[in-house]
C-alpha cells in the first residue's frame, strides 16, 4: 500500500539508494511518518479528518487549525 501526502505540508516520499559495504547501490525509498488525525474546525462547524505527517501536526499546534484550513482552502484542498 503506497503512501499518501500530507495534506498541511505537502510532503511526499522522496527517493535514494542504500549503499551497502561494499559500495553497491540498491534502490529505496524514505516515506513520510502519515498520520490520519481528527481535528475541529470551528469556522467549519465540524470535525475534519486529515493525513497528515509528523511535521503537519508540528504545523497545526504552532498557527492553529483554522489558519491551517485557511490555507488549504486557498490551495483548493478538500475535506
Amino acid at each position: 500500500m503506497s503512501r499518501q501526502r500530507c495534506q498541511v505540508t505537502g510532503a511526499v516520499p522522496s527517493f535514494g539508494h542504500t549503499i551497502s559495504h561494499s559500495h553497491r547501490r540498491t534502490k529505496r525509498r524514505w516515506d513520510v511518518n502519515v498520520q490520519r488525525k481528527r481535528f475541529y474546525a470551528p469556522s467549519l462547524g465540524r470535525k475534519i479528518t486529515l493525513q497528515v505527517s509528523t511535521t503537519g501536526i508540528k504545523v497545526i499546534d504552532r498557527d492553529g487549525i483554522e489558519a491551517v484550513v485557511a490555507r488549504m482552502r486557498a490551495r483548493g484542498e478538500k475535506f
